[in-house]
């Protein structure tokens, strides 16, 4: 087959984008005998193109069949002030193993070496191998693994060993973006103050964000959680500690009673993660923080999620 015809998204493809994302990650969740990611139909997927429309329109790219004009695959991204994030990355079933993904993440990498980005960032699962081994031949390195916990939320909410420090967290006002913006750069060595707002107006309906202040009334920690049906996810989360950490994971679980958020805790904060175990947390998966360029060791806690891609 001839290689396929790489372009920008446009409004008509909506649908089956959305389509090809559910369809992909179903299917390799099924193949590999794991739950599915998203259930509902095809219809909740639409929710990636919303989200990074909102962002900033256009951001994404596919792959389309030179003959029957299909969607082989799909490829978002998010270039922001000191980085390009690469978001959800998928191929059809049908083209598995057609180098359809190296050809989108290739795009992608030329798109930040031109416009002279110091990194190329993404959150990859360390189970799927074919994806890893993609990103790895692409230049990128692992710098910290991320478990992912899952917690069914009571009704009523958690209850069973609250942790310190929940009396200082409160809901994020725009007022608090210089101070997320400067945490965030002491943390990680980027920022992203557009997706702060986004966060914090919630025209959607569906993000929630709250902050954590130290005694002094500064923010020393903040959080996001999103309550979509094809993403109950706490996280972006950027915080000075574990303390911290543990107060605005364990209020933004409390933000989706009835539901089971999904969080993606450091593999080097052992203590965090046995608070969460306390709390009937559960292992699912685990992911890998990845870089392709510039990299800042961490120097606090980070967070990361799947939309808008975070890490």
């Amino acid at each position: 087959m001839t290689d396929p015809l790489i372009r920008p998204i446009a409004p008509a493809d909506r649908f089956e984008v959305a389509d090809l994302i559910y369809c992909s990650i179903n299917s390799w969740y099924d193949t590999h005998g794991r739950m599915f990611r998203f259930s509902g139909g095809p219809k909740v997927t639409e929710v990636f193109y919303d989200v990074y429309h909102d962002l900033e329109p256009g951001c994404a790219f596919v792959a389309q069949h030179p003959e029957t004009g299909r969607l082989m695959g799909s490829c978002y991204y998010h270039p922001r002030k000191h980085h390009v994030s690469l978001g959800i990355m998928n191929v059809h079933p049908n083209y598995f193993g057609m180098q359809v993904g190296r050809r989108l993440l290739q795009v992608i990498v030329d798109f930040t070496e031109r416009g002279g980005y110091p990194a190329l960032r993404l959150t990859s699962s360390a189970m799927n191998l074919d994806s890893y081994s993609l990103s790895r031949k692409a230049g990128y390195g692992p710098y910290r693994p991320f478990p992912d916990l899952v917690r069914a939320v009571p009704a009523g909410g958690l209850t069973r060993s609250p942790p310190a420090g929940i009396d200082r967290v409160r809901p994020a006002t725009p007022a608090d973006i210089p101070a997320m913006t400067a945490l965030e750069m002491e943390v990680s060595g980027i920022c992203r103050e557009e997706d702060y707002r986004y966060f914090i107006a919630n025209r959607a309906g569906y993000w929630h964000a709250a902050v954590h202040e130290d005694a002094r009334g500064q923010v020393d920690g903040w959080i996001v959680s999103c309550g979509h049906p094809a993403m109950n996810m706490v996280g972006p989360c950027v915080a000075r500690g574990e303390t911290e950490t543990a107060a605005l994971v364990w209020t933004e679980f409390n933000h989706h009673p009835g539901r089971t958020p999904l969080v993606l805790i450091p593999a080097d904060c052992p203590r965090l993660i046995h608070q969460l175990y306390g709390w009937g947390a559960k292992n699912v998966e685990l992911h890998f923080c990845q870089v392709r360029g510039q990299f800042q060791p961490f120097a606090g806690i980070s967070l990361p999620s799947f939309l808008p891609e975070t890490s």
